[in-house]
């Protein structure tokens, strides 16, 4: 334990810097003392050494720079750049004003400085602006963020009919979704079809594949803070897109200068485009078709209010409700699938002074799904939901030109893994199945960013968790998170990271495909809590001002994972869950690469993730060692746009992936004149590799930093490869002779979509 408490307190050490450095911080805002988050600030010293550093949250910046003359450039999109010359002696605060660009001549906002729509950081960290990204093909021609991770490197493409991310190995319940620093458990809208976020109402995504920030916890894999507007709007505006499958709206909403609201909506209103996309045969029936019904609708709202200069006071909403109708008259089947999700969270802000900030957030979410089956008579509803209250407060500062951060997070968790009643059945499954559970988390976090010399610098981190059940089932845990950073030159870094993480609250995954009937547990007894080690190293290179690229390389060890082998449920009497799974551990390894280029027509990037993954499990697998399901060897993803003129653009993505695995029969016998299945080794095939081209074109009617009317044109699947979601098995027997058929079902076949964008 004494080891990652004493690389987090390294900082103290930073004293030992030559005393020929200095710190300048400040803030930059706009012309209405709003501060501007993510603004870039270049210094450029007399030995042509060039420093960069971003404003965060609150728009704030702090840096160390070497002692002498220096040329300060400060940009942001919509902005004028602000250059000027500054004589370093000793620590300085400066604020700097910058002026919107509306009086320039069009040509000049177009060309120059762009913000970049994907930022690459040390770590495997990703940043992006979903609203930068419109001209990136997707299904209903909005941006689909979750899509959009999928083509970066480290996250697994998880095929069609599928919204989740797979990352570095782990599930989709190892990945931490944040809305508003709110956890969201249900992920997805049907079958991975439609975006499950609004890109209009969210400023920026974060992705972070290490878990590096010490502030967040509880899962494996990665961490996805989705970061809702932040910025008073300063006049009134709608935008939004209008499709063929569903539409969405956005308004900003100001009140005064210093309070306003984003309000957003989404639908979907033609089931009878959706219902066909739902079918896997072709030669289905219009009545077939008829018989799926499927909508969803979702609404976001922001209320931002500057209370004084130095307190601001956020409340985020967020709500979303699935429905899906199956009626299928040959089987007598009739059955109803619900999902919702509800997230509030208000958040204060207190700018104690230009180096401190405190905050702190409330928050409430609840994932709940309700599928209820009617089949011969026997009446069935399978139920679920998992609801948090937290609270997390955090205190920002810098002691001796260290950046640090440090607080404390409670959450109380309530869960109702599966309450299952069946009518009209002769075995009635046990009341063990719906045990709800409760649980309490409290953890303590901090953080530091030492640097050491111009060349070395550090995040170094420690999550303290306790973690009880109300089965007496509890855990301490300490995390430390470290990584560490050289610079040769200004064009060329290294990194090296460790993380350790525990996750508690675990999904329980019911579905091959993107149905929502999955659910989630509490670690209790029997139950256990999931813990991993992450190892990572890698290097960033910039080529060129246009072009830069990154290489990483990783190593994961997964402890104490869960399999549900029984899919939706089981019926059996005197099972509970703790009997039911499966506990087993895992590793994951591989190396990802990325080249980029931002600038100029062309913009884009190429990711490649060469990956392995597997597990073993006591009960799979006679207790060998086996690929995981979505042990995907190769994944690579070409992505790009291209400006023609003010007018015409196209966008093209393009995906290659090893199929995912499956288990599948190698022999066949005969028992009592009854045909059965032996298998070999667990996921011992493997589906055709996954190819999928889409393109888009756009016609900008009008298009500036306030009003935009687009048509969007896009093509799904344009070279209608066929790309299955399962594969069916069909056994004829002749005699004493059997044959096996396999029957590969697709969702999607060529897709074409038209939509336009407005902004007003």
């Amino acid at each position: 334990m004494l080891k990652p408490i004493f690389l987090l307190f390294l900082f103290c050490f930073s004293n030992l810097i030559a005393q020929s450095k200095v710190t300048i911080s400040g803030f930059v805002s706009d012309a209405y003392k709003k501060k501007i988050i993510g603004a870039n600030v270049s210094f450029l010293t007399s030995e042509n050494l060039k420093y960069d550093i971003t404003t965060d949250s609150i728009g704030r910046y702090s840096i160390e720079m070497p002692i002498g003359f220096v040329k300060v450039e400060v940009s942001h999109v919509g902005f004028v750049n602000k250059r000027l010359n500054l004589d370093l002696k000793k620590d300085i605060s400066l604020s700097i004003v910058l002026e919107g660009r509306n009086f320039e001549l069009k040509e000049v906002v177009i060309q120059n400085e762009q913000k970049k729509p994907l930022t690459i950081a040390l770590g495997g960290k990703l940043a992006f602006n979903p609203q930068k990204m419109g001209n990136i093909p997707s299904i209903s021609g909005t941006t689909d963020i979750i899509k959009l991770l999928q083509l970066t490197p480290g996250v697994q493409n998880s095929g069609d009919a599928n919204g989740y991310l797979y990352v570095r190995g782990g599930d989709p319940g190892h990945n931490l979704m944040l809305y508003a620093d709110t956890p969201v458990y249900g992920m997805a809208h049907l079958l991975g079809i439609f975006p499950f976020y609004n890109a209009d109402h969210v400023s920026e995504v974060q992705f972070d594949r290490n878990n590096l920030n010490s502030k967040y916890g509880g899962r494996l894999s990665s961490t996805v803070d989705i970061l809702p507007n932040r910025l008073v709007p300063k006049e009134f505006c709608v935008q939004g897109i209008l499709g063929l499958l569903s539409s969405q709206i956005t308004f900003s909403l100001p009140i005064n200068n210093k309070t306003g609201f984003y309000i957003s909506g989404r639908k979907t209103y033609i089931d009878e485009i959706v219902g066909p996309l739902l079918r896997s045969d072709k030669e289905n029936t219009k009545k077939e078709t008829e018989d799926f019904k499927y909508g969803f609708s979702d609404s976001n709202l922001t209320f931002i209010t500057e209370i004084s200069k130095r307190n601001i006071l956020t409340v985020d909403a967020f709500l979303s409700g699935d429905k899906f109708r199956v009626k299928d008259p040959k089987s007598s089947l009739n059955a109803d699938l619900k999902w919702s999700n509800m997230v509030i969270s208000p958040i204060w802000k207190c700018l104690i002074n230009e180096t401190t900030t405190f905050k702190n957030s409330f928050y409430f979410t609840r994932y709940a799904n309700d599928l209820f089956m009617d089949q011969s008579d026997v009446q069935m509803k399978i139920s679920s939901y998992v609801k948090d209250l937290g609270y997390m407060s955090s205190i920002q500062y810098v002691v001796k030109d260290v950046p640090l951060e440090s607080g404390f997070e409670y959450t109380f968790h309530d869960l109702s893994p599966q309450k299952i009643e069946v009518d009209n059945l002769s075995s009635i499954v046990d009341g063990k199945q719906a045990i709800e559970n409760h649980a309490n988390n409290a953890a303590a976090f901090a953080k530091a960013k030492p640097k050491f010399s111009d060349k070395l610098s550090a995040e170094l981190g420690l999550r303290l968790n306790y973690y009880s059940s109300d089965s007496s089932t509890s855990f301490l845990h300490l995390e430390p998170r470290i990584m560490l950073n050289y610079f040769p030159n200004n064009g060329l870094s290294f990194f090296a990271s460790y993380t350790r993480q525990n996750q508690y609250i675990n999904l329980i995954t019911a579905s091959s495909v993107g149905i929502p009937t999955d659910f989630w547990v509490a670690a209790s007894d029997g139950i256990p809590s999931q813990s991993s080690n992450n190892y990572s190293v890698g290097c960033n290179k910039i080529i060129s001002r246009q072009i830069n690229t990154c290489l990483n390389g990783y190593y994961r060890s997964m402890n104490d994972l869960i399999e549900y082998p029984y899919g939706l449920t089981q019926f059996n009497e005197t099972t509970s869950l703790k009997n039911d799974i499966l506990i087993g551990n895992g590793k994951a390894y591989g190396l990802e690469w990325m080249l980029k280029k931002d600038n100029g027509k062309f913009n884009g990037w190429i990711s490649y993730t060469l990956s392995w993954s597997a597990r073993q499990f006591d009960g799979l697998n006679n207790g060998e060692v086996f690929y995981s399901k979505y042990d995907r060897r190769h994944n690579l993803a070409l992505v790009g746009t291209y400006d023609f003129n003010k007018k015409w653009n196209v966008g093209l993505t393009q995906l290659f992936s090893s199929g995912n695995r499956f288990t599948m029969p190698t022999s066949w016998y005969f028992v009592n004149n009854t045909p059965v299945r032996e298998f070999g080794s667990y996921n011992n095939a493997q589906m055709p590799n996954y190819i999928r081209t889409d393109v888009s074109v756009n016609y900008s009617f009008l298009k500036t930093s306030k009003k935009e009317s687009v048509l969007n044109f896009s093509v799904f699947n344009t070279f209608n490869i066929d790309n299955p979601i399962y594969v069916l098995l069909r056994v004829t027997v002749t005699g004493n002779k059997i044959s096996v058929d396999t029957d590969e079902k697709k969702m999607y076949s060529i897709l074409p979509s038209i939509s336009w964008r407005f902004k007003f």
